[in-house]
């Protein structure tokens, strides 16, 4: 299976409902191997998506939906009560996974709003999983509506840097910052990639840069230190990331590092774009209270088996910063583009939803 030519698009999804069973990719094994897991088990879902199998905002929302599907069909309730009891212990198991991705939670009440409306044990079976799978579907039409958004935004023959993994392997399908880039080539432009490692986990050359090189694009990668650099010399025309959370003032929570990128690219005059769905975007939420994941230090002092750091020392491993709303040029959603004033902008676009 080493270095297998992988179809990633919508033919081969990240996460899928089969035979009352949740599909994913192991993306831990990526990209070296195309391993395929499957799952009859929340519980399994929620260890999935702790410890990253599956990963970036919305496909861990759609994971959360699957794994409530499973919790309906594992459920031995014989009542509404019973059922949507054994659901809320799911979600609430599902939840606890990932703190900063507000997709789950939106995900998980999703399917939850929509239990609540069924009158049988059946019923709620049957409207939580064509529920969760009508979800996956949407976020591949979502993904594509925000690409052409945002493809306007890109020139001919622009470089574009991305930082960790916002493509297809972070959704059902398709993506949303390499969406983007897709988005910009289909419209027949032709554009060339600069991916960031993205340390520690490195999802910029295990996955973007894999997923990119795989597609046919120009991509090259560049070590995290190197964007100062890339940028300095000229190599890069704009910035396009994802997101994990956004909050209503424009405030961004992405990947660790994407704070960095956006200063060097406001250092350097460099449009910097988020690109994200609605459903990434929490409008309760104040941007002090957002819960940033605190990741193992084994991640950080050695690489696989490999130690790179003495034992014994402290280690601070946050998987994900805030960028704040003024270094950010605008937010591409599939309802349009919001730019400065944020708080205005983003209104406005739930506001068209």
């Amino acid at each position: 299976m080493e270095n297998q030519a992988i179809k990633i698009d919508s033919s081969l999804r990240t996460v899928e409902w089969k035979d009352n069973k949740v599909i994913m990719i192991d993306q831990t094994k990526l990209p070296n191997e195309l391993i395929f897991v499957e799952y009859d088990d929340f519980n399994q879902v929620a260890d999935a998506i702790s410890t990253l199998v599956v990963r970036g905002a919305p496909a861990i929302g759609v994971s959360g939906a699957f794994g409530l599907g499973l919790a309906v069909l594992q459920s031995k309730a014989i009542t509404k009560d019973e059922l949507l009891s054994d659901l809320e212990d799911a979600r609430k198991i599902l939840f606890a996974t990932r703190p900063t991705a507000v997709n789950l939670g939106w995900g998980l009440e999703k399917i939850m709003n929509v239990a609540k409306t069924g009158e049988t044990v059946e019923q709620i079976k049957e409207l939580v999983i064509s529920q969760a799978k009508q979800m996956a579907d949407e976020d591949i039409e979502i993904n594509k509506t925000m690409g052409k958004n945002g493809s306007t935004l890109f020139d001919d023959n622009d470089t574009i840097m991305t930082h960790c993994n916002a493509g297809a392997l972070a959704t059902v399908a398709y993506g949303t910052a390499l969406g983007v880039i897709r988005a910009t080539r289909e419209s027949g432009k032709n554009v060339k990639v600069i991916a960031t490692e993205t340390r520690p986990i490195q999802q910029g050359s295990r996955l973007t840069a894999f997923e990119l090189k795989h597609d046919g694009f120009d991509v090259s990668l560049v070590p995290d230190t190197a964007v100062g650099y890339s940028m300095a010399n000229g190599l890069v025309n704009k910035v396009v990331v994802g997101a994990d959370r956004i909050v209503k003032t424009g405030h961004v929570f992405n990947k660790i590092g994407t704070y960095q990128v956006a200063t060097m690219a406001k250092q350097h005059g460099i449009p910097f774009y988020v690109a994200a769905p609605l459903s990434t975007i929490d409008l309760e939420t104040n941007v002090d209270d957002v819960i940033i994941e605190m990741r193992k230090g084994s991640e950080v002092t050695g690489i696989g088996e490999k130690k790179t750091a003495p034992d014994g020392i402290g280690v601070i491993n946050p998987a994900f910063d805030m960028t704040p709303p003024e270094l950010i040029s605008g937010i591409i959603t599939e309802k349009g583009v919001a730019t400065a004033p944020f708080e205005e902008s983003i209104s406005k676009l739930f506001a068209a939803n």
